[in-house]
């Protein structure tokens, strides 16, 4: 039916629709027509692959994807449902180029065409490199590639963590290479390193080492392993919440993924870097038999400076015993002296004797009887003039007695107890000593009093107060002078 057949109607134009006899064409509402486009679409287009930039990424509460894809001239709107959204090997971003696999249909709200994507891969190595160089840039304007981040490896790790596949020859590889260098005790756990949900299972395995609990031995070390491999296959290497979690991990971490020419995201964010996993091993643990000779080398370093002292002295003892003189030479000189001295002592000996010889047989004389015996009369002649009489004895010892009898007087006089008779007392503080002012006593809390037969304490009450004045007798007229004179002992 074509528009030029109501052109001869008179009604036309007119304000109230009515139908025409021969009409077949009843007006379609808005719900069919877009039910029609609906059907045209999809049995069209079934089936489609489009490649192009991704645009307006947001993830819905839902989980439910929402972008658009364009070229140079067009757009086209994409949605991807939840269960397809979860199960991507990426994280979609603006300005990615991917090719998405779905069908076309249209969104009778707002009178759109989309594609409901059931899958989406990134469009070729280039744009995967693409990717990898701006979340690279991303998290490095973070902090997380900073060289001060990195933390020095521990010298001898007691437990090593391992995060790698359970049947891959990389776990065996570092096996191997540890028991060969020095055995340690290495945990594992087994995790997926290729394919969807690998980076997740890695980066759990990186915080569950750091949250084991105090019961378990906590690692060392950390060596995150994986063998070699396309860029798609360490892909999972390069997801952002890996390299969180290296980045966040307070175990030292050791990135061995691939082999030296592969380079992911989670090197740059590891404390070092292993060209291999068993570099890795190698660089976890030191060589136990260079440790051992070593440490035997100290050893000997310290044996050998303990005895250097003791060689050297030696040494220099020998030297100089060398230059000292003979013993024979030290005691010549005495020896000749002494054997001088004995000489001269012989004869000063026999020289003695003979002189005393000569001076006995001189006074063999002097000591005859008859000149002994006169010497004897003359002293007992002198004895008996001297006149030995009491008065000679007894005069001293009076002398000496008067001597004595003074001292006793100076004595008493001097005993400072002695006034206590005459009605005096002792006032003494606690300690012993003596007060001498009423200000001392005054401050003293008690005090000691010694009269003649004893010792009285007493306590200050206040202040000490000075007795009254004695009162001043009448001043004595002389109005009589014969009394006077007879009052006055000398008148």
């Amino acid at each position: 039916m074509s528009r030029s057949s109501f052109s001869d109607d008179p009604n036309e134009g007119g304000l109230v629709a009515r139908s025409r006899s021969g009409d077949n064409a009843e007006p379609l509402s808005i719900t069919e027509i877009s039910a029609k486009l609906k059907r045209t679409v999809e049995d069209q287009f079934g089936y489609v692959r489009l490649r192009g930039e991704l645009s307006g990424v947001k993830r819905a509460a839902s989980g439910h994807l929402y972008c658009s894809l364009k070229d140079e001239k067009a757009v086209i709107d994409g949605v991807m449902w939840r269960g397809n959204a979860g199960r991507l090997g990426f994280v979609p971003e603006d300005g990615i180029e991917v090719v998405a696999t779905g069908k076309l249909t249209t969104y009778a709200g707002r009178s759109k065409y989309q594609i409901v994507m059931e899958g989406m891969e990134i469009a070729g190595e280039g744009a995967l490199l693409a990717l990898l160089e701006k979340t690279r840039a991303r998290l490095e304007a973070e902090g997380l590639f900073d060289s001060q981040r990195k933390r020095p490896l521990p010298f001898l790790p007691k437990t090593i963590a391992v995060v790698t596949s359970p049947t891959g020859a990389v776990i065996r590889d570092i096996l191997h290479r540890l028991a060969d260098r020095f055995p340690s005790h290495v945990l594992v756990w087994p995790v997926l390193v290729q394919g969807k949900g690998s980076a997740e299972q890695v980066a759990e395995a990186i915080r569950g080492f750091a949250a084991l609990p105090d019961t378990m031995p906590k690692p060392d070390v950390l060596i995150v392993a994986r063998g070699g491999g396309s860029i798609e296959d360490l892909w999972g290497f390069n997801e952002e919440v890996v390299v969180r979690a290296i980045a966040d991990s307070p175990i030292p971490v050791i990135s061995a993924v691939g082999h030296e020419t592969d380079t992911t995201l989670a090197d740059f964010a590891a404390d070092r870097r292993a060209p291999t996993p068993t570099a890795a091993a190698e660089m976890a643990v030191p060589v136990r038999g260079e440790l051992a000779a070593t440490v035997e080398d100290f050893a000997h370093r310290q044996k050998r400076a303990i005895a250097r002292p003791i060689t050297l002295g030696k040494e220099r003892l020998d030297a100089r015993a060398q230059r000292l003189p003979k013993l024979e030479a030290l005691f010549q000189p005495s020896v000749q002296r002494l054997d001088e001295m004995s000489d001269r002592l012989q004869r000063g000996l026999k020289d003695r004797v003979s002189k005393a010889r000569e001076a006995l047989q001189a006074d063999t004389a002097r000591l005859s009887a008859p000149l002994l015996l006169a010497k004897i009369d003359r002293a007992r002649d002198r004895l008996d003039a001297v006149r030995l009489t009491p008065a000679l004895a007894t005069g001293r010892m009076t002398r000496d007695a008067e001597r004595l009898s003074a001292l006793g007087r100076v004595f008493k006089s001097l005993d400072p107890k002695a006034p206590l008779k005459r009605g005096f007392v002792l006032v003494k503080d606690a300690r012993g000593n003596l007060v001498r002012t009423k200000a001392i006593a005054a401050a003293e809390g008690r005090l000691a009093v010694e009269f003649v037969d004893g010792v009285l304490d007493v306590a200050p009450s206040g202040s000490v107060q000075a007795p009254p004045a004695k009162p001043k007798p009448p001043r004595k007229t002389r109005s009589d002078p014969a009394q006077s004179r007879q009052d006055d002992l000398f008148g």
